[in-house]
């Protein structure tokens, strides 16, 4: 093993903490620099692009180097942009530690939670440095537990555990102690903490150290440095050569630049890697270099002669990085000027494709059009400014489309078939849905006697190595777990190529039969407004079919923080800036995909049909007769050599009740032979009712009938012609039908204790009073067409679990632990707003807001009881009526 000193360092940050900033004060402070440079002057050492002047923003990732003590750092600036994510995370493959710079004044933005995560992902230690202390007015305990509640409980103040005067208090020893077992344990028996044991804990991602100061005012960089040099250890690197590829560039003479992080041995010139000679090693500072001869383990540099490197790529014996970088969920076509033809405009675009995989250059070759893949509308304007400036072309880009992608729900078993003349091979894949963020996995589960181990490991590399597209708009399929279940092969006529056939019509074919899902990418999202616009901002929140909590004012100031869909987003800064007049502030941070909000209205707008994708068909070829002739998709079943696999039926452990419900809907599913019996439902629940329920709340908990679940067998030429059916319905275009559904939700001890005679009851008999409430509503519910809901709190109650009554002719719940009547409300009439017409009875005035702005109605509990009072005296009077006129007619 090879022992360095250098440590690679990382500086990242949401925009506008102060990241570049902190840095031009680390270099000056070890001597790096003569003389700091400032963001608002345009001159600092690390953001030298002249876009990055311009707008005063890192858009490329720098290196520079700095020697404190014994010990050298290597630093890394990184874009705190949104946008530019993907350049940021590329970085990190190569860290040593990373330094989160947070701002004194905001806190915890919605990026720095990404940047977090994203660290916890490649494993990266790090330290915090919260900035801009001077003018921050909240005081550093607070800004600690803001640290604590939205990033780690391990996060530890260390302003007293480095320098000349260290000397931590007994309460900040016991908060590092309790953070690792073995540090506790020592702590406890001689009161002390090993330094060695505290700087394993930092580098094993245990304990967080964190600072205080001001960047621009030099406040707490001395202290920084000192807690790097105290705390930092360098790595260990094996003899022989490796190195990690984490960037792709260009040179001011246009030269193709490789930049390595050295894994392990040394890197000469002239050595030859992969068929490549190195013809120049370069050590960065900014935008200068020094060439050397060679490096060692732990080194980064940048090397000429390279010409098919990608980032993420690994050298010598490093492997390539197998974590996928975060994607762009936009896609902007590029518009060629006159005079430019699109093959042109392809050529310059691959070239920053190589720098910059996650664009995607696609080419279209009907339309002769060139799309790429953008984080956002600043990252437009860079790549344009890119192009004009390297290739003296000046771009425009067509309006951004978001990229949707899809998955299914429950799980399926599809059948591939592809057996033409001499070829033959069969593959049955089992399609289950994975949590939200899971991507795509590959598996095998069938046994080797069925089919050979080869011929499974092929399938699944043919799994793996294809983008499948789901089949209600052709976008990328995620969330699901693919399965190799069972399959068939010919001893003779079976080759490498048939298997791939086979597979990706089963995937296809599976796809068909199961239910998908459309997914869309949702933002968190920070709203800063002034508190007398908060109503407003939860308004267009939930407008945009947004999910938020509850705000938080600071100040005059109010806070909304919540995720919603990007597409609706997009322009909303516009909007925010409008009715703000400028004092509004949004940010942004990629929460994921989540199911879209108006799917049916994206189906309809991109028209894909699967069955006219030649490239990804869903049908299966068998042979007869001497030829191979093709099978439509529902008629494969039918005609398949091997049975569908039999292991669903098997479990090793007794599945719980939620689970056999879920395996019987699988397993009738995969095999298309029947349907689970029918459960009549809950409590009597209306199925729309309860389905609401279902998709807030999760699947009830039901006590099965005693005896197993049957299935029914289905007649085979009922279920092809069903699957006809059901094949034709999806391609001919329905009349859009919207049946809205009313529903009235009372919250039931906020009625009871603002109505003078149920409070009255109350105070002796709170049941009485509960019951005579329920009485009240049913009478009610009878002269008004909704249906009527009595929510009451039982949060108090230890161990209760959520449940749902029928009393009459209405729906009481009772909330479960930890659950107030209010919460509840606030979430179902979020969901139920949104295709239903809600009206929510409380007097409780944050509640009213809330349910506003989720797109429900209100009425007060004084309304209420008005309105009850009308529709009774209106039914006494129509009573009264009626016994008048019966009379006269006798």
């Amino acid at each position: 093993m090879i022992q360095n000193k250098k440590i690679t360092l990382g500086i990242l940050a949401h925009v506008d903490a102060g990241k570049t900033t902190l840095s031009e004060a680390l270099l000056y402070e070890t001597g790096a620099i003569r003389s700091r440079g400032r963001v608002d002057h345009g001159d600092t050492l690390l953001d030298n692009d002249e876009m990055e002047r311009q707008r005063g923003i890192t858009i490329f990732s720098k290196a520079a180097r700095m020697n404190y003590k014994e010990k050298e750092f290597i630093l890394l600036d990184t874009p705190g942009h949104a946008d530019f994510t993907a350049e940021m995370e590329r970085v990190l493959s190569v860290l040593d530690y990373g330094i989160i710079v947070i701002s004194g004044t905001d806190g915890v933005q919605g990026h720095t939670r990404t940047l977090w995560k994203l660290l916890e992902k490649y494993g990266v230690p790090c330290f915090l440095f919260v900035n801009k202390m001077d003018i921050g007015f909240v005081d550093k305990s607070d800004l600690l537990e803001d640290l604590r509640g939205k990033l780690s409980d391990s996060c530890v103040d260390f302003s007293d555990f480095s320098g000349a005067n260290a000397n931590p208090t007994e309460d900040e020893k016991e908060a590092v102690a309790l953070c690792d077992e073995k540090m506790l344990t020592h702590y406890l028996e001689t009161g002390e903490i090993k330094q060695e044991t505290l700087r394993t804990a930092i580098a094993k991602r245990k304990v967080f150290p964190v600072l205080f100061g001001s960047a621009l005012k030099m406040d707490g960089v001395e202290e920084l440095l000192e807690s790097m040099d105290l705390w930092m250890t360098s790595k260990a690197y094996p003899e022989e050569f490796g190195a990690r590829c984490y960037k792709v560039g260009r040179d001011i003479r246009g030269e193709r630049l490789t930049y390595l992080k050295i894994t392990g041995g040394t890197l000469r010139v002239k050595d030859v890697i992969g068929g490549n000679k190195i013809n120049q090693i370069r050590l960065y500072l900014g935008d200068k270099y020094e060439t050397v001869d060679q490096v060692s383990a732990g080194e980064i540099c940048g090397v000429t002669g390279i010409q098919e490197s990608y980032p993420g790529m690994g050298l010598g014996s490093c492997p390539d990085l197998s974590v996928d970088v975060i994607e762009p969920v936009l896609s902007y076509q590029v518009i060629p000027p006159e005079g430019c033809a699109p093959h042109v405009l392809l050529g310059y675009m691959r070239q920053l494709e190589e720098e910059d995989p996650t664009l995607k250059v696609i080419w279209q070759e009907g339309s002769r059009q060139v799309h790429v893949h953008l984080m956002g509308p600043v990252q437009t304007e860079i790549i344009q400014q890119q192009i004009k400036k390297r290739f003296g072309v000046l771009v425009t880009f067509g309006p951004g489309a978001v990229r949707y992608k899809e998955t299914i729900e429950g799980a399926v078993e599809g059948v591939g078939h592809f057996e033409p003349l001499r070829h033959y091979a069969e593959a049955h894949i089992l399609i289950e849905e994975l949590p939200r963020g899971s991507g795509v996995e590959c598996g095998m589960d069938c046994p080797t006697d069925v089919l050979d181990l080869n011929w499974q490991r092929l399938i699944c590399t043919h799994l793996a190595e294809k983008t499948h597209r789901g089949v209600l708009t052709g976008s990328p399929l995620t969330d699901v777990r693919l399965t190799v279940v069972t399959g068939k092969a010919h001893k003779k006529h079976t080759e490498g190529g048939d298997f791939r056939q086979a597979t990706y019509r089963a995937v296809r074919q599976g796809l068909r039969k199961a239910k998908n899902v459309l997914l869309e990418p949702y933002y968190f999202v920070r709203l800063e407004v002034p508190a007398e616009l908060i109503g407003r901002a939860m308004t267009d929140m939930s407008q945009m079919h947004g999910e938020f909590d509850a705000p938080v004012t600071e100040g005059e100031t109010a806070v909304l923080t919540g995720k919603a869909p990007v597409s609706l987003l997009r322009e909303y800064g516009t909007t925010l800036a409008s009715y703000s007049g400028g004092r509004g502030q949004m940010s942004v941070s990629l929460a994921g995909y989540f199911p879209c909000h108006n799917p049916e209205e994206v189906i309809e707008e991109i028209g894909y049909d699967p069955d006219r994708d030649v490239k990804n068909t869903c049908d299966s070829v068998f042979c007869g007769h001497g030829a191979g002739y093709t099978v439509p998709w529902y008629e494969v079943e039918d005609k398949m050599h091997m049975p569908f696999a039999s292991y669903l039926y098997e479990k090793e452990q007794e599945p719980d009740e939620a689970e056999m419900i879920a395996l019987a809907k699988a397993r009738a599913l995969a095999n298309r032979q029947g349907e689970p019996k029918k459960y009549d439902g809950y409590g009597g629940l209306e199925s729309d009712l309860e389905e609401i329920f279902v998709r807030e709340f999760g699947e009830i908990k039901r006590r099965l009938p005693s005896q197993e679940i049957q299935v029914t067998d289905f007649d085979r030429e009922r279920r092809i012609q069903e699957a006809r059916e059901e094949y034709r319905s999806n391609h001919t275009t329905p009349e859009k039908k919207k049946n809205i559904k009313k529903y009235f939700l009372v919250d039931g001890y906020n009625i009871i204790f603002s109505w003078d005679e149920l409070n009255e009851i109350a105070k002796s008999n709170l049941d009485g009073a509960r019951g005579r409430l329920l009485d009240i509503m049913c009478n009610f519910q009878g002269h008004i067409d909704q249906e009527l809901i009595v929510v009451f709190d039982a949060y108090r109650i230890k161990g209760h679990t959520r449940e749902v009554v029928e009393y009459h002719n209405i729906h009481v719940v009772y909330t479960k632990e930890a659950e107030t009547a209010d919460a509840y409300i606030e979430r179902i009439s979020h969901k139920m707003a949104k295709e239903h017409q809600v009206t929510v009875a409380t007097s409780d005035r944050l509640e009213q807001m809330i349910v506003i702005g989720n797109g429900a109605r209100r009425i007060s509990a004084r309304e209420l009881e008005a309105e009850v009072k009308r529709v009774n005296e209106e039914a006494l009077k129509r009573y009264e009526d009626k016994k008048m006129t019966s009379t006269t007619e006798v």
